[in-house]
């Protein structure tokens, strides 16, 4: 395993990666969203994650961990792999729910970024992770929201089905 420099280096490109996969996801599923509420949280989040991108990139270039062209190469593979996945999700539901995932995988590599340049005494990285971190917790608190009213709207009618078959296995246990 890599270690020092070599290690910073190769955990900025991997979250350069994965943020540049969650910005995509964004991109596409505001033209894709058939809910409005949906096309419009990917709308008011879209320039914030731009520009952790863009911050992302910057530290990139200013530590010189640029992505050979090995690392680009399976980016564009999970970029891919992240299409396939989309196509196969074709409801707003199941394409938030990716969504919020892939910001929380994010928010957790900017969690460890801050508190890891805090300790280590790398200021940039502390502020990179703090800034992304924080936009990161509210876009899932965002998300997660819209996410329970999608549920109740998409699950509404299921209640006295869903009642009946649990009274019927409390009257029925060994069933």
């Amino acid at each position: 395993m890599d270690r020092g420099m070599d290690f910073l280096k190769s955990q900025i490109n991997n979250a350069v990666m994965q943020h540049d996969t969650f910005v995509k996801n964004l991109v596409d599923h505001e033209s894709q969203a058939e809910d409005s509420r949906f096309r419009d949280l990917c709308t008011k989040y879209i320039p914030v994650m731009q520009a952790h991108q863009r911050m992302l990139e910057d530290y990139q270039q200013e530590i010189g961990a640029e992505a050979g062209l090995a690392k680009k190469a399976m980016g564009k593979a999970l970029g891919a792999a992240r299409d396939l996945a989309d196509a196969a999700r074709e409801s707003d539901f199941l394409r938030l729910v990716g969504d919020i995932v892939t910001a929380r995988q994010s928010e957790d590599t900017f969690k460890t970024f801050r508190e890891a340049g805090r300790q280590l005494g790398i200021q940039r990285l502390a502020e990179i992770g703090e800034k992304c971190e924080r936009d990161h917790d509210r876009y899932a608190d965002d998300a997660n929201r819209l996410v329970q009213q999608l549920f109740v709207e998409l699950a509404r009618g299921a209640e006295a089905g869903a009642n009946a078959q649990a009274r019927s296995a409390e009257a029925n246990p060994g069933r």
